[in-house]
């Protein structure tokens, strides 16, 4: 069997010196499926770095209409090309084809890189700053170097290296992008970096501009983590690898926004499971088993205060968890984490209520609720944290309100934090009390709803505090914030009109809102304020 070619400075061929090679495999079977991709070795490695390197100015350069241009169209060629995606990302992942890929994720997936296009247009990313009384004019632009992209597991599509969020803000920012496909979905990865190729050669820019490598070993990662020739690096995937990477990357003084963990707590309090316990218990059972529990926002803990009402609680979630079929997961690699990460919480302390084991054939585990009392989870708060990727969850018991805020206090950095609280406001102060706590250890607080679904909005915040993340201060979700991960701050001092970027001149070139002395404006300079 022939091994595919790689997209390597604007042109698919075959790998130099390859390490060998591999396949997907159909997580429903453990069988092997599909062609072969190769293992690159240093040889390709440097050659995609260099090829970036070397288109990274004139990319820089490039008219902003011309990066947008590329952004629509390659939205509009996998919109185009949906049924062919959704089959070869069903095969690869077993996630459904409906509603999960073709209604969902796909169409995500295009609308973030429209969305990524109508922020190049507008200038919104560049964030304007104009002292005319100083002389002095800022703004976000171009690294002036590559992005390397290592996409996950769990998001063929919206968090694909060649195609997600992280894809679209670094391009959007006008930077080449190396991107390091999953294994597990590599036939997927081909079929967008076709697009992206065909579209990127329509709209003009260096043909470098986008490569896509499908695997190479650790070593190779960590040393190309740390090449001072890159400009920045994406990364989604487990806190190991990320860790390895950001370290290597922190030598060099690389920017590293990684994505690593989180159990995104659910605190459900007193009020609101006396007024709907049984419909939170079906309701956290579905979160906990969508995409078989493999999100990033799966919620990994809920804490259940002490007495009737939360007994009634554990006692109907269990039930839910018990009657449900062992959920599919990505990989053997998935599922031997998830074997280790339950182990950890079993060994920590934590009671098996139901499930706790693998499950033929493939690549199953059944359905998992733990469960541990505050005491316990305050003694071992590290272990009792560790994240379970899978259909998984930790019901930890506080003895009353008091103490849920004191085991909020002792949460690592997640994505989310959720407060449920009753309708008729008796909750209101509990909910004072424990989101005091809960708030600076996450990204996104979350009222009365699952932490499971992440809208592509400019208002969210995909993000947060160490270990869910490598930097509270930025979003993987959301245009234009996104995209200022990928950005260098340049500062302007006395240059002529003329030689300065668009957005910073007299003249807005479109509605680009400038912060103008103090005040946000969007009109010209020396007009009368607008």
């Amino acid at each position: 069997m022939s091994i595919q070619p790689l997209l390597i400075g604007g042109d698919w061929r075959a790998a130099n010196e390859p390490r060998g090679s591999f396949r997907a495999e159909d997580p429903t079977c453990g069988e092997a499926i599909g062609a072969e991709f190769p293992i690159c070795g240093a040889a390709d490695v440097q050659a995609a770095l260099a090829a970036a390197v070397a288109v990274a100015e004139e990319l820089a350069a490039a008219p902003a209409e011309r990066i947008a241009a590329f952004l629509d169209a390659y939205a509009d060629a996998i919109d185009a090309d949906a049924d062919t995606l959704v089959t070869l990302a069903h095969a690869e992942t077993a996630l459904p084809k409906e509603p999960r890929l073709a209604k969902v994720e796909l169409p995500r997936t295009s609308g973030q890189l429209r969305q990524a296009a109508q922020a190049v247009r507008n200038y919104a990313w560049t964030q304007p700053v104009i002292d005319t009384s100083a002389g002095l004019r800022a703004h976000y632009a171009p690294l002036g170097k590559p992005v390397l992209i290592f996409g996950p597991n769990n998001f063929p599509f919206a968090f694909n290296a060649i195609a997600g969020s992280d894809f679209a803000s670094a391009i959007a920012a006008r930077n080449p992008v190396i991107a390091k496909a999953h294994p597990s979905h590599p036939a997927t990865s081909e079929r967008l970096a076709q697009l992206a190729h065909t579209a990127l050669r329509q709209a003009g820019l260096p043909a470098a501009s986008v490569q896509m490598l499908y695997q190479f070993d650790r070593t190779l990662g960590v040393a190309l983590a740390g090449d001072a020739r890159l400009g920045a690096i994406g990364f989604t995937g487990s806190r190991a690898a990320g860790l390895a990477l950001k370290a290597a990357a922190d030598v060099a003084c690389i920017p590293a926004y990684v994505e690593l963990s989180s159990v995104n707590p659910v605190f459900l309090l007193p009020g609101v499971l006396a007024e709907r316990g049984a419909a939170l218990a079906q309701e956290f059972f579905a979160s906990c088993t969508m995409g078989s529990g493999q999100f990033c926002t799966s919620p990994g803990i809920v804490v259940v205060p002490a007495g009737a009402a939360g007994d009634a609680f554990v006692d109907a979630a269990t039930a839910h968890f018990a009657a449900a079929a062992p959920n599919v997961l990505f990989s053997r690699a998935v599922l031997e984490h998830l074997e280790r990460g339950v182990a950890t919480l079993r060994a920590a302390g934590a009671a098996c209520l139901t499930g706790g084991a693998s499950a033929g054939p493939g690549y199953r585990y059944q359905p998992t609720l733990l469960s541990v009392d505050g005491e316990q989870f305050l003694r071992e708060p590290l272990a009792l944290q560790t994240e379970a990727f899978g259909p998984v969850s930790l019901v930890l018991r506080a003895a009353d309100t008091t103490q849920m805020a004191a085991l909020a206090r002792v949460f690592e950095g997640n994505l989310t934090g959720t407060l449920y609280s009753a309708q008729d406001g008796s909750d209101n102060a509990a909910w004072q009390q424990v989101a005091l706590a809960l708030r600076p250890r996450v990204g996104r607080l979350i009222q009365n709803k699952m932490p499971t679904g992440v809208a592509v909005s400019p208002a969210m915040n995909h993000g947060g505090p160490f270990p869910s993340t490598g930097h509270p201060g930025f979003t993987a979700v959301g245009m234009p914030a996104a995209i200022r991960r990928f950005a260098a701050l340049h500062c302007y001092d006395n240059v002529t009109q003329s030689q300065l970027p668009p957005e910073l001149r007299d003249h807005n070139p479109g509605t680009v809102a400038r912060l103008i002395d103090g005040e946000w404006r969007t009109g010209n300079i020396g007009d009368s304020k607008s």
